[in-house]
Formats: structure tokens, C-alpha cells, sequence
């Protein structure tokens, strides 16, 4: 079993923000694999179904980013799944718009979703699939930047991501996150 978690902001605001592309990949995820998303536990919303014949819980954290952490430790006590049975799929200010990076460890690199899941679980090891959002432009504000959606030059490309970032899901479920990798990995 994958608790496959897409992070982001709930309400209306911050629908289509940088920081939302989490919940953006969950949405794809639960179309392709139609598995709809009508569960609201653990903080989240969340949907059942299977990948590649595998169970899999979709989920959307409500508890604002900083808060991430709540909710994926509520989903793993639930589900009894250990850390490398999640995959968390989240913005990333280091990467170009569009571009992947799947990892299967790490630190937090400054993203507070990501600090405050390491922080509930006691771990950085579990699965990731960084969604690049670009870096912000000089003189910005970084809450600004990344609560800003993306502009009709970037909508294409971020669209491929998000179907990239589903397809990447999926890679991991059925060869495993090395090959995943492998594929997903470049420019």
C-alpha cells in the first residue's frame, strides 16, 4: 500500500498557486486512476483505489502547509504504513517550471510542508517527487512568489508536469523508485 500525499493550501485563494502544485498532481492522479477524492479524515481529503493493481490512499492535507506534518502522521498511524510507503509530491523554488525530482530522502531544503512532515515522522526518508515552480524573481517576496500562479507562458508547461508528476506515481508503484528515477530525473 502508497499514501501518495500532494501538499498545498486549502480554500479557494490558493487554488492554482505554485504552492498548491501538490494538491494540482493529487487531482490528475485521481483522474487518471479514477479514484474519486469524497473521504474527509485524518485532516485531508482523501480518496481509495489502486495503481498498477496496488491499494493507494490520495491525500490533500487541510491543515495549511505549515502544518503538513499532522496529517501524514494521522494517514500512517491509520494505515499502518512505515515512511517509505508515502509519496509526497510538492513545489520546489530550485527547480525550472516543469522540471522533476523524485528522491527517495532528504532534508527539507526550506520548504515548511516538508519540515513539518520530517518533524511528525522523525524521518526524511520517504518518497518524493519535487515539482519545479522556478526560482522567484529578484525582489519578490517568497510567500508572494510561491502564492502566485503561473503565468500563459508557464500554464503548458506545468500542465506536462502534472501529468509527468502522475505517470512518475505510477512508475514508482509498479518498477520502484530507482527506475522511476531514472526516467524522471532530467532536464
Amino acid at each position: 500500500m502508497y499514501i501518495i500525499i500532494g501538499l498545498g493550501n486549502p480554500t479557494r485563494e490558493y487554488q492554482a498557486t505554485r504552492h498548491n502544485i501538490g494538491f494540482d498532481v493529487i487531482t490528475r492522479i485521481s483522474d487518471d486512476f479514477n479514484i474519486p477524492l469524497d473521504i474527509k479524515k485524518h485532516k485531508a481529503i482523501c480518496g481509495k483505489g489502486m495503481i498498477e493493481g496496488e491499494k493507494v490512499v490520495l491525500a490533500q492535507p487541510q491543515t495549511y502547509m505549515n502544518l503538513s506534518g499532522e496529517s501524514v502522521r494521522e494517514l500512517l498511524d491509520f494505515y499502518k504504513v512505515t515512511p517509505s510507503e508515502i509519496i509526497v509530491i510538492y513545489d520546489d523554488i530550485s527547480l525550472e517550471v516543469g522540471q522533476l525530482r523524485l528522491r527517495s530522502k532528504g532534508s527539507a531544503g526550506g520548504h515548511n510542508g516538508i519540515k513539518s512532515i520530517i518533524n511528525h515522522l522523525g524521518s526524511d526518508e520517504f518518497l518524493r517527487i519535487k515539482v519545479g515552480v522556478g526560482d522567484k524573481p529578484k525582489g519578490w517576496d517568497l510567500a508572494d512568489y510561491v502564492l502566485s500562479r503561473f503565468n500563459d507562458e508557464e500554464q503548458p508547461i506545468i500542465r506536462d508536469a502534472i501529468k509527468k508528476s502522475s505517470e512518475a506515481v505510477k512508475s514508482i508503484i509498479k518498477d520502484g523508485m530507482e527506475p522511476a528515477m531514472n526516467l524522471y530525473n532530467r532536464k
